[in-house]
Parts: C-alpha cells; structure tokens; sequence
C-alpha cells in the first residue's frame, strides 16, 4: 500500500428527519482538530424542519456544506449516498450518520491511517438513551461524560493512536463484514471503480458489508479504526429490518460470484 496521504477531504454525512440529531453532528465537524474540505449531507427524503435547520447550519458553517436530497421513498440509505459520493469534491470520503458525535480527533485519525489501497472501518459508542436524551437538550458540544456509557461502550471510547496503528491490520481481519457504516472512510476512485453502493440493497441492513466485499474483491485492503477515530452514537429506536432477508442474498450473492461491480450503483445518475 502506498503511504500516499488525501490532499482534501469531504465529510458525508446521512440524515433522515431527525435534524436535532443532524444538529450535534454537523457542530461535532466543526469542532475537528482538522477541518474536512466540505460536508456533504445525504438527506433520504427529510421534511421541511431538516431543511430549515440545514438552511441555519449553512449560515454558520465556516466550511461549505452542500445538501444532496431526493423524495422519501421508503429507505434508500444506498441511492443517497451514491449521489451525495458523485459530487463530492474530496478525493476522500469520511462517511458517518447524522447521529453521530465525533471526538474531536476523528477526521485527523482517519487521515493519520489512510492509504493509498485501503479502506478503513470503525467502531462506534453507543450513548444510553437517558444520557443521549440529555445531550440533545444542551447546546452543541456537550461533554460526553464516558462514566455514563453503557459499560459495552467505555471500551471503544478509549483512543490511542499507537494501539490503533498495531491493531489496523490486525483486528477483525478474517471478518470482511465487521464494519459499521457510520464510521468509514475511502478514497473516492476506489468507490467509483466498484460503482459505488448497490442500490438493489433497499431497507435496513447489508449496504455497507456489501460494498466493503466488492471493495475487497477489487484488491482494496480493509483496515480497522480500534482506539481511534472515536464516534458517539446517540440512542434510537431500530430501524425495520423487513428487508433485511432479501439484502443477505445480495450479499451473499457478491461474495459467491466475488462480485466487483454494482450494476444499480453510482452511475445510474446524472452527474451533480
């Protein structure tokens, strides 16, 4: 792998009407030890108060923020990350969700460990619900206070870049599919190569452990984030997962055929 760093870097994040949420998330970019080049805030089909408060952050962003939407249309987290991917100007894409508190080193840790030939994949915090609650009734840039995680979590707060960098390599590397799509990140070209996510993948669950697969399958080596690039995920009630048998056959499907191309992906759209 080539030791090659990103000269810019776009941040994208995905959202769907939870704009409070969406709120903590954005301020948390704001507060990086390293701004990204821009934000990308992939909307599948928010109403009109994700709008208006998308139409405040922008005021107040100190770096550009573009809003990519299309129609509620059921869960399509696949399509509205393709089309925000395609307009990214960033020839690196930090991909999170919009209910995700960063630590203030976390676009900083990820740029520390990419390389040329490599994805990375993260884990993330999970906020108890009370104390998630809390957060968003304060202003931006609460403090998360790590003895009121759940005792699962304190584990994966924990930040230090010389263990990070021992177990990049190392940790999960017989799981191709251990991988949380709220916190990772690629070059753009390596994203284009295998067109993208696979947009057949509607609903909850699969999107993210299929593309890394294509993404493998192409040659791109999948590193993981343990003790760095920390990301507080605030409580939620679980999505449906109605789809979630039929996106298993997707997958499986790809890693049968060793699949590297979406035929539904990236180029289905116009380009922004």
């Amino acid at each position: 792998m080539s030791k090659i760093k990103p000269r810019s870097v776009s941040v994208l994040v995905a959202t769907y009407n939870w704009p409070q949420a969406l709120r903590h998330a954005i301020h948390s970019i704001w507060s990086q030890d390293r701004l990204p080049d821009e934000i990308l805030i992939a909307d599948d089909g928010s109403g009109d108060e994700t709008l208006e408060q998308i139409s405040q952050l922008k005021k107040n962003s100190p770096i550009p923020i573009r809003h990519i939407w299309h129609p509620d249309e059921g869960f399509r987290l696949a399509a509205i990350r393709n089309k925000a991917i395609d307009q990214a100007q960033g020839e690196y894409i930090i991909q999170i969700d919009g209910d995700i508190i960063l630590d203030p080193h976390f676009i900083s840790d990820h740029l520390k460990m990419a390389e040329r030939g490599a994805f990375l994949c993260g884990s993330r915090v999970w906020v108890s619900k009370a104390q998630s609650l809390s957060l968003l009734q304060q202003q931006p840039g609460a403090r998360i206070l790590k003895r009121h995680l759940p005792l699962s979590s304190i584990l994966n707060s924990l930040r230090s870049y010389p263990l990070s960098k021992l177990l990049a390599d190392r940790y999960k590397k017989n799981r191709p599919t251990a991988l949380r799509g709220c916190n990772m990140s690629f070059w753009k070209s390596d994203l284009l190569a295998v067109n993208g996510y696979n947009e057949a993948i509607q609903g909850w669950g699969s999107e993210d452990a299929e593309l890394a697969i294509r993404l493998i399958n192409q040659g791109v080596k999948k590193r993981f984030l343990k003790f760095s690039a920390v990301a507080y995920h605030l409580y939620h009630l679980e999505n449906s997962k109605s789809n979630s048998r039929l996106n298993e056959k997707i997958l499986n499907k790809t890693i049968e055929q060793r699949a590297t191309w979406a035929d539904s992906g990236i180029r289905s759209h116009p380009s922004g």
